[in-house]
């Protein structure tokens, strides 16, 4: 096996999973980035990271786009003597905009590009595979990984996306507080009532045809009954600023786990609350490709 001489260079977008009622398999590429850039030393580990996350985040092997990397390099077969990564973060981190799912994602298609014919060995069905592993659920992965609106499941072991095209407007409110998604997934109930389940899956079903062709019923569409509520209390201003565009007819979820706003809307900021960031987006249709 062979290694670039070069640095390579990849932009992956973050995302955002569930939508409301899609709990677990609908994913949601923006046009919010980080930037990543690659190269192959002749020995150590170095890691220089700019943006988001800068300060906080590891700078040895247990940095995320380096654990993804040498995973894709074990699959492949070697790792290089060594390696110096450079990361321009614009993607809030424990945000439920991606942030880990960009990294995986980012590091494993950074890894491929530096090794010669990896992607005869190592197709993008692989790479998705690896990416799930990884990260342990889909939905952020498929619409990082593929962009546009994705429906990931898991089928036995095998991962499995569906993509499709969206092309509706997206505000994002970025609080200034992060919340863990082991945290928000630990305030869901084991089950929850017959009802709001079939609820949840007709809105699914439904979002799925608002987000491609019908916007008109986004309001309706992004009705949730089964996450949203039970993680209220470790985001009261989420939920808040959530409950105040939904009554104004303005179609809005929490983001992921959360604990950011997205609404499917434009001309929106002016609703961003105090302390609060906001960033009108598109949808990313590309998915991780190379800078």
């Amino acid at each position: 096996m062979s290694f670039r001489t070069t640095p390579v260079s990849i932009r992956v977008p973050a995302s955002s999973a569930n939508l409301g009622p899609g709990f677990d398999a609908l994913g949601l590429a923006l046009t919010l980035h980080d930037d990543l850039t690659a190269e192959v030393t002749a020995g150590g580990l170095e890691i220089i990271v700019a943006g988001e996350g800068s300060g906080g985040v590891p700078l040895d092997a247990e940095h995320l786009v380096v654990e993804a990397m040498l995973a894709t390099f074990d699959l492949l077969g070697e790792r290089p003597a060594g390696l110096r990564l450079t990361c321009t973060n614009q993607i809030p981190h424990g945000r439920g905009l991606g942030s880990s799912a960009a990294a995986i994602v980012g590091g494993i298609a950074l890894a491929r590009a530096l090794v010669v014919g990896a992607d005869d060995r190592f197709d993008d069905r692989a790479a998705f595979q690896l990416a799930v592993d990884l990260e342990g659920h889909p939905d952020n992965v498929a619409a990082a990984m593929f962009g546009g609106l994705t429906i990931a499941w898991i089928d036995g072991a095998s991962a499995e996306v569906h993509r499709l095209t969206s092309t509706v407007d997206v505000t994002v409110f970025v609080p200034p507080m992060a919340v863990s998604t082991v945290q928000a997934r630990g305030l869901l109930p084991e089950t929850v009532p017959h009802v709001d389940a079939a609820v949840n899956a007709g809105r699914a079903a439904l979002l799925v045809a608002a987000l491609t062709g019908a916007p008109e019923r986004l309001v309706a569409a992004t009705e949730d009954r089964i996450h949203q509520s039970y993680r209220a209390d470790a985001m009261p201003g989420s939920y808040k600023l959530l409950q105040q565009l939904r009554v104004e007819g303005i179609p809005t979820i929490i983001s992921g786990a959360g604990p950011t706003v997205l609404s499917f809307a434009h001309g929106i900021a002016d609703r961003t609350p105090q302390g609060w960031t906001s960033h009108e987006l598109a949808i990313d249709s590309q998915g991780v490709r190379p800078a």
